[in-house]
């Protein structure tokens, strides 16, 4: 059984070791074999130049195919791993076109894993433990209302005017800034065309509490299902969203005034113009610490008080060993990678597991990667 490792970017770097030094048979494919090299060319030799049809013709049954590149690469390297009865484990968002490929692999009894990193990934586990600890306890009610929330992001350590550093390239985040998003909030249907339209200030319950801006990101409400809500339970709140700085949306105002205007060809040869500038300006330098703040929430209320409050906290930062945000996308993907492996993830498409094993294994894991983990109980 081999691990075929598929892009060797920042995020991807801690989870590819540990598996290596893990005594995983793994070939890392990259489509540029001096980064790869870079990388972990100092534990393995089998470094290949990435090619679509050369990893499909290199699968054998029972290998899993590990996607970190961008986006437009997993479905047809899932796509692959079907076709050889091979699995295939990301830590990106499911598409929909990933979905579609589920009758497939439950045919040829193959995992696909997707949306276990950092978020998507610890937040869903995350998520899952709190909601099935609510389930568990004597508050848990069918008229209470109840409000999650679940707020992640990367952000520099040493602020600067900015209020954010880059890691790779800012298209991504400028691209997003132009994404709609659904969430609940008053148990209404809350729709965002812009995030800027929706930017709210949230205390996160560190030691030292502290204050951030938060909007809510992409389509949340998928998720009451992911994470086994009630279809009876009174949902007040419910958002998935992204943490900044405070300062955060006047620092952008400009930024949010030129992307509201770009449109076709010319507007996103704009965008790329806009990314190299924020690239030279705001990357992080060699060996800038950057940091990550997660807090996933789950409060239920009667009659105007608060019957049930739990939160997981996460505050960690880079180290001499690299970046934050690298190890928390790509240690926990590389955890998913071996629970396939040893089969204890079922067939077919799926996002981060809350299996009553593997679920209080991995969060145990995950506690290890982050200078600060805690659950707040606020009763």
């Amino acid at each position: 059984m081999i691990i075929h490792w598929c892009g060797t970017g920042l995020s991807a770097i801690p989870g590819l070791r540990r598996l290596i030094k893990a005594g995983h048979d793994v070939t890392v494919w990259n489509r540029t074999l001096d980064k790869a090299q870079d990388a972990a060319g100092d534990l393995t030799k089998d470094i290949r130049v990435f090619d679509l049809d050369a990893v499909g013709a290199a699968l054998e049954t029972g290998d899993v195919v590990v996607s970190m590149l961008p986006g437009d690469w997993h479905v047809p390297l899932a796509q692959k791993a079907i076709d050889a009865g091979a699995h295939f484990v990301s830590s990106s968002y499911i598409a929909p076109e990933m979905r579609d490929l589920d009758n497939q692999a439950r045919s040829k009894g193959v995992a696909l894993v997707n949306e276990i990193g950092l978020d998507p990934g610890i937040d869903h586990l995350m998520a899952h433990h709190l909601i099935e600890t609510y389930r568990a306890s004597d508050a848990l009610d069918k008229d209470a209302e109840l409000s999650f929330t679940s707020y992640c992001g990367g952000i520099p350590k040493t602020p600067n005017p900015f209020r954010y550093k880059f890691s790779w390239s800012p298209l991504g985040v400028l691209k997003a800034l132009r994404s709609p998003s659904k969430s609940i909030r008053d148990f209404k249907e809350f729709n965002v065309a812009r995030p800027w339209d929706a930017i709210t200030h949230y205390e996160v319950p560190l030691p030292t509490p502290e204050s951030f801006e938060v909007y809510p990101n992409r389509d949340s409400l998928p998720f009451m299902a992911q994470y086994h809500f009630d279809t009876e339970w009174n949902v007040k709140e419910f958002v998935r969203g992204t943490i900044r700085l405070n300062g955060w949306a006047d620092a952008w105002a400009n930024v949010f005034a030129e992307i509201e205007t770009l449109e076709g060809a010319s507007g996103e040869a704009r965008l790329k113009e806009m990314s190299d500038k924020f690239w030279a300006e705001n990357a992080y330098d060699e060996g800038e610490p950057d940091r990550v703040v997660l807090c996933v929430a789950l409060k239920a209320e009667k009659n105007g008080k608060t019957t049930w409050h739990q939160s997981y906290v996460m505050d960690a930062w880079g180290d001499e060993n690299g970046t934050a945000m690298a190890r928390l996308v790509s240690i926990p993907l590389s955890h998913a990678i071996e629970a396939v492996i040893a089969g204890k993830i079922g067939v077919g498409v799926s996002a981060a597991t809350n299996d009553p094993e593997l679920l209080p294994q991995w969060l145990a894991e995950i506690d290890k990667l982050a200078q600060h983990l805690t659950i707040v109980d606020h009763m």
